[in-house]
């Protein structure tokens, strides 16, 4: 018998198709335009977009409209992405197919294996059960708790590897909520918020991020200022819980939960916790593995902060030391590699792959130029906000660092002509790099959450179109207000 299909799937195919074809037509069309304008700096400099670069902008564009539209899977997109630098000749294949194998992306993966042995073990529903019965069955109090917890885990080791270790934290407490797997506003809120608040925590401490770490020594090598770690984290903690408690209320709102309640899921989950029994052997071994690799990690961050020229090993190799050992003690078999979510690898890998494209071919910096020299003569606010605002769009495509170096060359030669400091142009950058809400590229977080199949990247991007107004009226907020009060200095003359 012939299947059926429905107008909805009709349209969706249709959507897809036209997604497509306009992502070729935009990719033909910047590829083979005629010589751009050249991008001038705000001391003369002129920077021309060359034909490699022109090509990395057409890339974007037809990965940009894929991804967006899921037109093939997500990870496939990604692999379109290294095909198109080797066959037009914008980066030879050895550098372009390297980047899939960048140690980001590596580090994403150490992230997810830590994610399935919290699940293999019975950790994850131990912790699931636990947070019910404190949180209880308020839907609105499960979003809190949930978001509350994956922002302050933030705090103390990087925003990935908080979302691989929430993420079937979450997926055990959905299958509590009584839907099984199918699409509700109370699971595109808890996943999307959890996504959401991993980067608003991440952004309070070194910790959470290598942005901040970067940054910070961009910064010194430029203007000569250091910015301590408790500096950082003085500045940002009230931003980043800002954030957290506003993007609550936001899914509160914009993803209510379908019931107010669920009915005996504190006395469910109190039953269910008691079942598990005592902790197994396998579970303290794993979070054994996992609490050594966490210190590890910190320990690194923190002394790389306060230890001039001190070299860590990359947190790549400890955190896939992690992984070894999993294996090594048993916990992890060869079939359990069929349980990571390649998808979610590929599309990172893609994401750096073009990230690194757009700089390495000198594209991303002169968008930044084009971007900033508009507002050089503009009020000092309207200035930062400007600069906010760029870091804010650039990170949903590319790497947070990159667009942080990209802009603050720029930014920090026009400051001093609208007396602004180089202080608040860093933070400022800092806040919104941390938190892309528009597309599952910007940050790891957000595509782990949508492993979930909870939502679709086109209701990801629509969301954080919102979510992203907020950000920058926060931004705004601690610029003209918060940071003043807290004894940031603003203006040069002040």
């Amino acid at each position: 018998m012939e299947s059926i299909q429905l107008p909805e799937e009709n349209k969706k195919n249709w959507i897809k198709i036209i997604a497509l074809i306009g992502g070729v037509f935009l990719f033909a069309i910047v590829y083979y335009s005629p010589q751009w304008f050249d991008a001038v700096d705000p001391m003369g400099k002129h920077f021309a977009l060359s034909h490699e670069g022109k090509g990395a902008l057409a890339v974007f564009l037809l990965a940009s409209t894929w991804w967006v539209f899921e037109v093939v899977p997500i990870g496939v997109t990604s692999l379109m992405i290294g095909v198109l630098q080797v066959l037009f000749l914008i980066r030879p294949a050895n550098v372009a197919f390297k980047d899939f194998m960048d140690p980001s992306v590596l580090f994403i993966f150490g992230s997810i294996v830590i994610g399935l042995v919290f699940t293999k073990t019975g950790l994850t529903r131990r912790l699931a059960y636990k947070m019910l019965m404190i949180v209880g069955e308020r839907t609105s109090m499960i979003y809190l708790g949930c978001f509350v917890v994956t922002a302050a885990l933030s705090h103390i080791m990087a925003h990935t590897a908080v979302a691989a270790t929430i993420y079937p934290l979450l997926m055990a407490i959905y299958a509590l909520y009584g839907e099984g797997n199918k699409q509700t506003k109370f699971g595109k809120g808890l996943f999307m918020g959890m996504a959401y608040v991993a980067g608003a925590g991440s952004i309070v401490t070194l910790l959470g991020a290598a942005r901040g770490a970067v940054a910070i020594g961009f910064f010194k090598d430029v203007m000569g200022q250091d910015i301590g770690f408790f500096e950082l984290t003085y500045y940002m903690f009230p931003i980043g819980w800002m954030m957290t408690f506003l993007l609550w209320g936001f899914f509160m709102i914009v993803c209510k939960p379908e019931k107010k309640t669920i009915p005996g899921l504190r006395e469910k989950a109190t039953q269910l916790n008691a079942a598990l029994g005592k902790i197994t052997r396998q579970e303290i071994i794993a979070a054994s593995i996992v609490g050594a690799c966490v210190i590890s990690l910190g320990v690194i961050a923190v002394l790389k902060s306060v230890i001039p020229g001190f070299h860590p090993p990359h947190k790549t190799a400890v955190i896939l030391l992690s992984t070894v050992l999993f294996f090594i003690t048993g916990i992890l078999t060869i079939e359990d590699l069929e349980e990571i979510p390649w998808n979610i690898i590929l599309l990172f890998a893609g994401a750096m792959s073009i990230g690194f494209c757009l700089w390495q071919t000198g594209a991303a910096e002169w968008l930044a130029i084009n971007w900033l020299v508009m507002f050089k003569e503009a009020h000092w606010f309207v200035f930062v906000m400007s600069i906010a605002f760029f870091v804010m769009i650039m990170t949903n495509f590319i790497m947070n660092v990159a667009a942080i170096a990209i802009s603050l060359p720029v930014a920090l030669v026009i400051a001093p002509y609208l007396g602004v400091t180089g202080e608040v142009i860093l933070f400022a950058s800092l806040v919104t790099a941390g938190m892309p809400f528009l597309l599952l590229v910007g940050a790891a977080p957000n595509a782990i959450a949508y492993d979930s199949k909870q939502f679709t990247t086109a209701e990801f991007f629509l969301y954080g179109i919102p979510a992203s107004i907020i950000l920058m009226a926060v931004t705004a907020f601690a610029v003209y207000v918060l940071w003043p009060i807290m004894g940031m200095p603003i203006l040069t003359g002040n």
